[in-house]
């Protein structure tokens, strides 16, 4: 699993790390009971410390995304109907929203643009 990450970003690796991984289930690149690699090597594959690796993999399972077992590692598990989108989720639509809104992006603009980003997921 090549990730592709940006070292000079503000957002912190690890929340890259769980980022792609749920677009990658959004858009089915990644599969319900699909393994995902083993944290150390994801780490060595990226070239980055283990604990962010799993980070990354506390959060995803944290969210329901992942299941995690000693044996056979992490694997997606993730289930449409139990799963939610949280307060924080919410909030950064919002702001992004808000964002757009300031930047004179209008109503339609912006369902427009919904469209075509949620048809690409």
């Amino acid at each position: 699993m090549l990730l592709d990450l940006d070292f000079s970003s503000s957002i912190p690796i690890y929340m890259q790390i769980r980022n792609k991984i749920v677009l990658a289930i959004a858009n089915g690149e990644l599969e319900n009971g699909e393994k995902l690699p083993t944290i150390r090597s994801l780490a060595d594959e990226i070239g980055i410390n283990m604990m962010t690796v799993s980070k990354a993999y506390q959060l995803l399972k944290s969210e329901g995304y992942i299941i995690t077992d000693r044996r056979s590692g992490a694997s997606v598990s993730y289930k449409k109907e139990n799963t939610k989108y949280s307060k924080e989720t919410l909030e950064d639509l919002k702001l992004k929203i808000a964002e757009l809104k300031i930047s004179g992006v209008s109503y339609e603009e912006l369902i427009d643009l919904l469209k075509k980003i949620y048809e690409e997921v």
